[in-house]
């Protein structure tokens, strides 16, 4: 099960030193922290991404076939693990290894600001059981997601790759905070004032700047 310590996007003293500090005048310090939590995960439903810090997530993902820029790489010289690995793979009857596979969290905007780690690589094969990659042994690229088995590492098409990793903006972009106290006034607004307006706020035009804000970060 996955570890998710949740982190807002906008902080609560950001958010009471602003203009928005009226609509939580009468809230709690735990209930305008929940209020931030809220509008983070709003944000990030928003997008289909997860944007604030999150630890220990759980993926799993079914293994295609090798890239073609890399089917050159069965022909050049071999280190001994990865002659072990295609050895293997031959005496099964299978010489087509994958090398690849994608995360599916990773900045999209900024990637200098993203921090990311894999924490365990586990592969349960159709055949030949199942097995636990050493996670020193992949190449990660965090601003893509890219990874990268090292070449001979038995992975045949259609192994279910199940990867737990971290990631997220360890220094969240500034319209990214906006964007999360666009969001959380508008909550504020519903909470409070659902019917007649009085505060003074558009909940549906905050909302409507927050997706604005956010549309650069939005998954395509």
């Amino acid at each position: 099960m996955a570890t998710d310590n949740p982190s807002p996007l906008a902080s609560v003293a950001g958010f009471t030193e602003g203009p928005f500090a009226n609509l939580v005048s009468g809230f709690s310090t735990q209930a305008t922290t929940n209020l931030m939590l809220q509008a983070t995960r709003a944000c990030e439903s928003a997008c289909d991404r997860r944007l604030a810090p999150f630890i220990a997530v759980v993926e799993t993902q079914r293994a295609d076939a090798m890239d073609i820029e890399d089917a050159m790489d069965a022909y050049v010289p071999l280190d001994p693990t990865s002659q072990l690995g295609f050895s293997r793979a031959q005496s099964l009857g299978s010489t087509l290894l994958t090398r690849h596979f994608w995360v599916r969290e990773h900045p999209p905007r900024y990637p200098e600001l993203w921090t990311g780690s894999i924490a365990s690589i586990s592969l349960y094969r159709s055949y030949s059981g199942q097995q636990a990659v050493a996670v020193n042994t992949v190449q990660y690229e965090t601003d893509t997601g890219h990874v990268r088995f090292q070449l001979g590492t038995f992975v045949p098409p259609g192994t279910t790759i199940q990867v737990t990793y971290s990631g997220g903006y360890s220094t969240v972009p500034a319209d990214l905070v906006q964007a999360c106290q666009y969001m959380a006034a508008s909550m504020a607004v519903k909470q409070l004032d659902p019917v007649d307006g009085r505060s003074g706020h558009d909940p549906d035009a905050l909302r409507a700047d927050a997706l604005e804000m956010l549309a650069p970060y939005t998954r395509r």
